[in-house]
């Protein structure tokens, strides 16, 4: 793709606008479409897209694999720990409601619920970011035998 000059500035000015579409997508979540699955996936797509254009071993450069894979068990552990810290404060597992507040002054029980909408979207990105991110390394690097 050395030869590609189009495709190359191209991908140069399009990934920043991609990248932040994913950022309006995951907080825009909570008020209508989107969410952290569809954040993860066009945020992926955005490094799946600078791997064809530039290279494997540029996008390799960029993020290596071993932060794809502490990327996908991160956004897992994040769901988790708002899921527990809930628990913690006396609630359910992912009841927002007990989320927020400092003892012996709660807030009002819906800024928990965003807070934690927003934690667990947060999570689910994170997650799906590093597991598409992880697939496509896995199977970009394959090399194809001939019988």
């Amino acid at each position: 793709m050395d030869d590609r000059v189009i495709l190359r500035v191209g991908t140069k000015i399009l990934s920043p606008f991609i990248l932040l579409f994913a950022l309006y997508v995951q907080f825009h979540g909570d008020f209508g479409p989107g969410g952290g699955f569809q954040a993860g996936v066009i945020f992926a797509a955005a490094f799946v897209l600078h791997a064809l254009v530039f290279g494997l071993g540029n996008a390799v450069k960029v993020m290596p694999p071993k932060v794809a894979y502490v990327c996908g068990a991160g956004g897992v552990a994040l769901y988790l720990a708002v899921g527990y810290l809930s628990m913690f404060r006396g609630g359910e597992f992912l009841n927002y409601s007990y989320l927020f507040g400092v003892y012996g002054y709660e807030h009002d029980p819906t800024h928990g619920q965003h807070i934690g909408i927003i934690g667990i979207e947060l999570g689910v990105l994170i997650t799906v970011f590093g597991v598409m991110v992880a697939l496509f390394y896995a199977f970009a690097g394959r090399r194809r035998i001939d019988p």
